[in-house]
């Protein structure tokens, strides 16, 4: 064996050597990741949807009854399970369109200098970083009917009587859609505004020479590049929206009487008031499906809006 033979085999050794000390490495790092994944995520997703084919209580000790699909059988022919989720629709659709307005406009206000605008911006950033039960709870306090603060700016400037924010059934989900869309329009302004800031100047210069309205600026320059961050933006809020809960359980509880209990309430009180352990494992998994559901047609959308600007 010559000494170039001898270069090559110990340049092989050296090579497997390193790949293995790099696969040991990446192994090092990844198996406890996954492990504590599988304990966090794996096991408790597991245990759900086992205990969605049972009829059994956390507070009755026993044998699990099985029940196949029982339970969400029972779940989807309940009246009172759609009219949750016709509640939910409702506030989740007026929410989303008035924020996704709401913080464009903003953002889109936003995106060009100004004296003072870091200030503003921190300023109108400052909801968001609120914890929802305050948040709940101060909006409780505004609305309430005989010393509310909105019942007050509404009678001096428009000069209304008293009105029953969240004890009537059609002004409570208004409350609701108020209250959420003050803390969450500055997460749709943010991600806007983030959007904005990354088109080209180049374009918007362009467009300044050929004299262009500031509506053809935004309709088919801003619009159009910025569509996929807005897109992703509405997913998120959809998704959050659906999870309502904590918002919706300090500001009405639900009331007056349920008319203003989201799914996620619903689901929250057959699980823990009710103790329904099965019933809402199921309840669980299927708004689980639902929300993978949109999240698909809106990951396919985003997509293939991607793909349009290649």
């Amino acid at each position: 064996m010559n000494k170039s033979e001898k270069e090559k085999m110990n340049a092989r050794k050296d090579f497997r050597r390193e790949i293995l000390t790099e696969r040991r490495f990446k192994i090092l790092f990844v198996v406890p990741t996954l492990a504590i994944l599988l304990f966090l995520i794996g096991y408790p997703f597991a245990t759900v949807i086992w205990s969605g084919f049972f009829r059994f209580s956390l507070l009755r000790p026993g044998v699990p009854k099985f029940m196949g699909l029982g339970n969400y059988q029972f779940i989807l022919t309940d009246p009172l399970t759609w009219e949750r989720f016709i509640f939910t629709a409702k506030f989740v659709s007026l929410s989303v369109v008035i924020q996704f307005f709401l913080g464009m406009g903003i953002a889109y206000l936003l995106q060009r200098e100004f004296k003072g605008r870091g200030l503003v911006l921190t300023l109108v950033m400052v909801p968001m970083m609120m914890c929802p039960i305050v948040v709940g709870l101060s909006w409780k306090y505004m609305f309430n009917t005989q010393w509310g603060i909105i019942n007050y700016l509404l009678g001096v400037l428009l000069n209304t009587g008293k009105i029953e924010w969240l004890g009537n059934e059609s002004n409570s989900i208004y409350a609701a859609v108020i209250a959420d869309t003050w803390m969450w329009t500055p997460f749709m302004t943010l991600l806007s505004l983030a959007a904005f800031s990354a088109i080209p100047t180049y374009l918007y210069e362009a467009a300044d020479i050929d004299r262009a309205s500031a509506w053809f600026r935004f309709r088919h320059i801003t619009l159009p590049l910025s569509a996929p961050i807005l897109v992703l933006a509405l997913l998120f809020r959809l998704i959050d929206l659906f999870k309502a809960f904590d918002l919706i359980y300090t500001l009405t509880g639900g009331g007056p009487g349920s008319t203003t209990q989201t799914v996620s309430f619903d689901l929250y009180k057959r699980a823990f008031q009710y103790f329904y352990t099965g019933e809402a494992s199921a309840y669980a998994i299927i708004l689980l499906v639902i929300i993978i559901g949109l999240s698909t047609i809106f990951i396919k959308y985003l997509t293939r809006l991607a793909e349009e600007q290649k």
